[in-house]
């Protein structure tokens, strides 16, 4: 079977900001390059060294407007964008305190600050505890949006590489098989599992589409997507055929 890739997103720091990309090359037993590279702690997070959990972050289950950030990555800059705050870029770990400075007003007073900018390790900061990279498919969040009652946006998932061809949740019968993308070769791994952050629409930041009690009351669970883990190197580029076997 076969299908095309559609879209294929990179976040540089984790939580906040998207990026699309039109090719990437992959590299075995590494995430997307420069996805999740960097991660900026929360006041209290753990800051030992290595990949930790989630809920040491900044990000959009906490802060919905963190959704609308789009980025862009030019040789060691960031360029941040949102809707609610003048563009910034920022060169890590030295701007920091300008990143910091810059997050307050679009960041829930009442929820930890931001405390340290770190650079994540050679297997990423997803939020799964293994070099990952995320394979979602359109006809899926075609599926979710009719249930919700609106389109949906892609960036809601902050998903790395999204397939159109497949069939609703087709995604997940790929798990434990290889998927092949241009010269590249993926193992599917595992479900993803979803939180808050798919509430919000990221035009705006604001929480407007109430995805995860839509996913529990039409299919039974909250996943969309799956991760994957390169096992061939090489690169992909849009429109390059998927199969998988």
């Amino acid at each position: 079977m076969q299908a095309r890739l559609a879209h294929i997103w990179r976040h540089p720091i984790k939580g906040i900001g998207a990026e699309p990309l039109e090719r990437v090359g992959l590299t075995p037993g590494r995430p997307l390059p420069l996805d999740r590279a960097w991660a900026v702690l929360e006041d209290g997070g753990e800051a030992g060294p290595g990949w930790r959990s989630c809920r040491n972050f900044l990000r959009g289950a906490k802060g919905p407007s963190l959704m609308a950030v789009t980025a862009r990555v030019a040789g060691d800059t960031i360029h941040l964008s949102h809707p609610d705050r003048p563009d910034l870029s920022v060169t890590p770990p030295e701007g920091a305190t300008a990143l910091f400075d810059w997050l307050r007003p679009i960041y829930p007073a009442d929820r930890r600050p931001p405390a340290a900018l770190v650079q994540s390790p050679p297997e990423g900061m997803s939020d799964a505890p293994f070099a990952s990279v995320s394979v979602l498919n359109l006809s899926s969040l075609r599926a979710l949006s009719q249930k919700v009652g609106q389109p949906l946006d892609p960036r809601r998932f902050r998903g790395n590489l999204w397939l159109d061809g497949l069939a609703p949740w087709e995604e997940f019968d790929l798990i434990g098989k290889t998927l092949a993308i241009g010269h590249a070769r993926m193992e599917i791994v595992e479900a993803i599992g979803r939180c808050r952050a798919t509430e919000a629409n990221p035009d705006t930041g604001r929480r407007d589409a109430p995805t995860l009690q839509a996913l529990e009351e039409g299919w039974g669970h909250t996943e969309f997507g799956v991760y994957a883990t390169v096992q061939t190197g090489g690169e992909i580029a849009l429109g390059d055929a998927a199969t998988w076997a």
